[in-house]
This record gives structure tokens, C-alpha cells and sequence, in this order.
């Protein structure tokens, strides 16, 4: 009896973990089709950028080289953008002194000020407008809103992530960096 129970365990164990491997499998295969289509790659550097703050201060991504870096893609009538800004947020007022989150809104021709006023945002957000007849969301191959790259400390993309982040998926990918 005792080994009938053990094999069962071992056989759901077994099954369990194929199932997880193929969800793992699914997800890095999205992702890569995602590249495919012609995002920027992980792996790759970042380009670099400057754009100017809400109030007027010109910052570039460079600036940052040497701290970690969360670079989200957003806008003012993106429903996922609206949901996730709390979280950002937190995660911006938790996040040590070698951690910056730079946001990047893709509509200035909004209320982007009043927005921020409205959600009580305190990190960096830069407008992505015309410069040279290039937008950085051009630059980055923004294909859907919100999209979020970490950045590491050389200015390497490590990671991105294609829809509404939660607070614990921003902690996941920033601690994953070295």
C-alpha cells in the first residue's frame, strides 16, 4: 500500500512539473516572437535618450548608467497604465538609492501634469515627442501600452515586460539583477 502512495506522489510530482516547464516554455516563446516582430532584444543595449521632464529638465537614460533602471511605456488613456501607476508608485518609494524608475508617456498633448497630480506620481516621467523626426517609442519598437524594461547598471536590457506590472513582478525582475 505504502508504495502505491509513493509511486502516486512521485507520478504527480513528475506530471506537476511538466506542466510548469511548458507554461515556462509558452511564456519564453511569446516573448520571442514578440522579438520576432521586432522589439528591442534582452541582451541588448538600451539606446540611449533624452526627453524632458514635466518640468522641463532634460534627462537622458544615460544619466542613470550605473543604477538600475525600470523604463515603462505609457499613456494617459491606457486603462492598464491608469491600474498599474499605484503600484509603480510603491515600487518607485520602496526602491534603494541605485534604482531609478524613468516612465515615458507617448500622449504629451494630454493632461499628463494633471494625471501625474492626480495619482500623486514623485518618479521621473519624461514626454516622448517628436525630436529629429524619431520618437523614443519609435526608437524602442513600442508595440502595445504599458511596456516595461529593466534595465541593468552597463544600460543591458535584462528584462521587459509587455502588460500591467504588479508590485511583486517590478521587485522579481529588479532583485534578479545583478
Amino acid at each position: 500500500m505504502i508504495k502505491k502512495v509513493i509511486a502516486s506522489i512521485f507520478l504527480l510530482s513528475l506530471i506537476t512539473f511538466s506542466i510548469v516547464q511548458a507554461m515556462d516554455q509558452q511564456k519564453e516563446k511569446k516573448t520571442e516572437e514578440l522579438d520576432q516582430l521586432g522589439g528591442l532584444t534582452i541582451g541588448g543595449e538600451a539606446p540611449d535618450f533624452t526627453l524632458k521632464t514635466l518640468e522641463g529638465k532634460e534627462v537622458s537614460l544615460s544619466d542613470y548608467k550605473g543604477k538600475k533602471v525600470m523604463l515603462n511605456f505609457w499613456a494617459t488613456w491606457c486603462p492598464p497604465c491608469k491600474k498599474e501607476m499605484p503600484a509603480i508608485q510603491q515600487f518607485s518609494e520602496e526602491a534603494g538609492e541605485d534604482i531609478v524608475v524613468l516612465a515615458v508617456n507617448m500622449d504629451p498633448e494630454n493632461d499628463v501634469e494633471g494625471f501625474a497630480l492626480n495619482y500623486e506620481l514623485t518618479f521621473p516621467i519624461v514626454l516622448d515627442q517628436p525630436k529629429s523626426g524619431s520618437l523614443i517609442s519609435e526608437q524602442y519598437k513600442i508595440m502595445s501600452i504599458p511596456t516595461t524594461f529593466f534595465i541593468d547598471r552597463d544600460g543591458i536590457i535584462q528584462h521587459k515586460f509587455f502588460g500591467e506590472m504588479q508590485l511583486k513582478d517590478m521587485e522579481r525582475y529588479m532583485n534578479s539583477m545583478e
